[in-house]
């Protein structure tokens, strides 16, 4: 179960999320999801410049959210940012596993951050609400992250996530065997973010061999 708190509604215009749970089995990524990012990079390489990536719309409108909330974009740089400066840049990204590379690949070709969870570390209903200075964890590959004024996923022993580091507390492990994957849109556009979600859904069936899928839509607009 998953709301969007008052807080966040109070700051924001455009919430919209796309929730995906299912069975899933976790590997090394196969030589052809791997050609996949590669030829995406080769793409976005020849297209885009480094000035283009803010303008993206779901990168635009998350950075418009992150001001809003008196976060600076550019120094919390939302994840799809990040991976999109880096494919930019020739940079690649490091390969972790079948589920890592099935959200990036989500994120490079629609420019939305995504968090994806291992259920059965979640405890109880999730919160996305607005982090306070009382919150802090240990974020994947960044240390200790300051998510206060950060959009936030909480659940009941605090805050595991958001659009720019989730914690590794969460995190998806080769023991994982059920995910949660979170599409977090910022602008009112559902078309968009139901291309991401149906894009998900057709990776992990092909990659992770995703069974007992189940999508909800949670969205917030004034």
């Amino acid at each position: 179960h998953i709301d969007i708190s008052p807080n966040l509604k109070e700051k924001l215009d455009h919430i919209q999320l796309f929730a995906i749970e299912a069975l899933i089995t976790v590997r090394k990524s196969p030589q052809n999801l791997i050609d996949l990012i590669e030829k995406r990079q080769n793409e976005i390489e020849h297209t885009l410049k480094t000035t283009d990536i803010p303008q993206l719309p779901a990168i635009f409108h998350s950075r418009e959210a992150y001001k809003k909330l008196g976060k600076e974009p550019a120094r919390y740089r939302l994840s799809a940012e990040a991976l999109m400066r880096r494919m930019v840049k020739g940079s690649g990204i490091y390969t972790i596993n079948n589920i890592v590379e099935i959200t990036n690949l989500i994120s490079i070709i629609h420019f939305y951050s995504i968090g994806t969870y291992d259920v059965s570390k979640i405890h109880g209903n999730i919160l996305f609400d607005i982090g306070t200075r009382n919150d802090v964890y240990e974020s994947i590959g960044r240390g200790l992250l300051n998510i206060e004024n950060l959009p936030v996923f909480r659940d009941n022993l605090g805050a595991f996530g958001n659009p720019t580091s989730d914690s590794s507390r969460t995190k998806i492990t080769s023991e994982t065997n059920k995910m949660l994957m979170i599409i977090i849109g910022f602008h009112n556009d559902i078309a968009a973010l139901t291309k991401a979600k149906d894009f998900a859904v057709e990776l992990l069936k092909q990659f992770a061999d995703a069974k007992d899928i189940e999508t909800k839509l949670i969205e917030y607009n004034v």
